[in-house]
């Protein structure tokens, strides 16, 4: 049905049936389009029909590296007519990816007002609420009637979304929020200030915008005000940048728990996957010579019993499942602010009995295969103790080093991986083949 339709799509924009072409722009959404077209050689012939301002709508849809390659497309009088239709926080975040000359080239195919708000949009930092906000939003005086503000609305073709019309007084000062639902159900001679809501959530230009997705998750709003340090109101942010947001750190945790660059993409190339993951690699395996050397400790108790090696790994293993288990919740646990200073002892103390419970059930697993290779009870002992042990010191490890490192200003999720496996690893050898050297003359 997919392919139908993106066939569908590209028949459509091979036509050039005016009539169908503007059927097509007020029902199709730009995402669908983009999707059929993306990858093509003949971008610019299947676009160059549709109107500027939905190019620009379909731009916006792909990600910053597709948008530069879809507009090196287009001519210079086309990529300005584009570029000034889209928002301009697209555009900022589009120009932040340029390197110096070709920035400053695309802001010369800005217009007058366009170039100011995006060059404002510039000097914030990329990952705060300045960064991500735009400047198209609606905004009236406190002291206008609902019939002024009805106006207002109609006039106003650029703004994000009409959800909520924000209260300022002539200064900027963020005074309240009315929503359309306020709006459409009073008088028309009501004044705005008598309906206006004055508890308004906004959020600072310079909060990290994980803060900022905490706050719309927190509160379910579509759109968020910008404030700055007078509380004058500069922009909003709106929940579809927060989803991208949310997206992006999501993948940004997921590739650096595995030692993956943020930025490798499942369909990149071999070169940067490679540069990608090599150097975490290289530290890997100097960190797996540490488990090494621990087993060369014991290399003589292991030439007497040969059964160890076969269970050593077993508990080294399964260690290090119950430390990534423990590390998983911890370091998602600090990105989302859950974890703080009133809860932190009451998660360590249930990290230990978690650990501690399932340390006795897979312990008495182990025990069963260990006598399975050397029909000792005692083996089964040793091999089943050494279990619980590295289990319930890799819950410590998972809720310890993501804690540590976050203290430390290193992100958890860059690095605790390699430490909790290196630390479950020698551990789990110390624990079994300490304690089978112990108990060798029983063995």
């Amino acid at each position: 049905m997919r392919e139908k339709k993106a066939e569908e799509i590209i028949e459509l924009l091979q036509s050039a049936d005016k009539e169908a072409i503007n059927d097509f722009v007020n029902h199709v959404h730009p995402a669908d389009v983009l999707e059929a077209v993306i990858g093509r050689g003949d971008i610019h012939d299947l676009l160059n029909g549709l109107p500027k301002s939905f190019v620009a709508e379909i731009i916006e849809e792909a990600d910053e590296e597709e948008q530069i390659k879809i507009l090196q497309q287009f001519t210079n009088g086309e990529k300005s007519e584009i570029l000034n239709s889209m928002a301009s926080d697209d555009v900022a975040d589009l120009i932040d990816e340029l390197a110096g000359d070709r920035k400053s080239y695309v802001i010369g195919l800005l217009d007058g007002e366009t170039r100011k708000d995006v060059e404002k949009l510039l000097t914030y930092d990329s990952e705060t609420a300045g960064g991500i906000m735009t400047t198209e939003f609606l905004a009236i005086y406190e002291d206008k009637t609902i019939e002024s503000a009805l106006k207002y609305i109609r006039s106003e073709t650029d703004a994000e979304t009409t959800y909520y019309l924000y209260v300022i007084d002539r200064e900027y000062h963020l005074r309240g929020v009315v929503t359309l639902r306020d709006i459409v159900s009073n008088e028309l001679t009501t004044l705005i200030k008598d309906i206006m809501n004055p508890n308004v959530i906004s959020v600072h230009y310079n909060e990290d915008q994980e803060e900022v997705s905490r706050t719309f998750e927190k509160y379910g709003f579509m759109l968020m005000p910008v404030i700055d340090d007078e509380n004058r109101m500069i922009g909003v942010i709106t929940v579809d940048d927060i989803l991208e947001i949310m997206i992006e750190e999501t993948t940004e945790d997921i590739h650096r728990m595995a030692g993956i660059n943020k930025e490798e993409k499942v369909d990149g190339s071999v070169s940067d996957s490679i540069r990608s993951r090599l150097p975490w690699l290289i530290v890997n395996l100097a960190t797996a010579l540490l488990a090494s050397a621990v087993i060369d400790l014991f290399s003589d108790t292991i030439s007497k019993i040969v059964a160890l090696s076969a269970v050593m790994t077993i508990i080294s293993g399964m260690g290090g499942n119950a430390g990534t288990q423990t590390l998983t919740i911890i370091v998602r646990g600090l990105s989302l602010g859950e974890v703080d200073r009133e809860n932190a002892v009451r998660i360590l103390i249930k990290e230990v009995l978690v650990g501690l419970a399932t340390g006795i059930v897979i312990g008495v697993f182990v025990a069963g295969i260990a006598m399975f290779y050397e029909f000792n009870p005692l083996f089964g002992l040793v091999a089943a103790v050494a279990m619980m042990l590295n289990m319930l010191c890799a819950s410590v490890a998972g809720y310890a080093i993501p804690i540590l490192l976050e203290k430390l200003k290193i992100d958890p999720a860059l690095a605790s991986g390699v430490f909790v496996t290196t630390f479950t690893d020698v551990l789990g050898f110390f624990f079994f083949l300490g304690l089978a050297t112990v108990a060798m003359p029983y063995l």
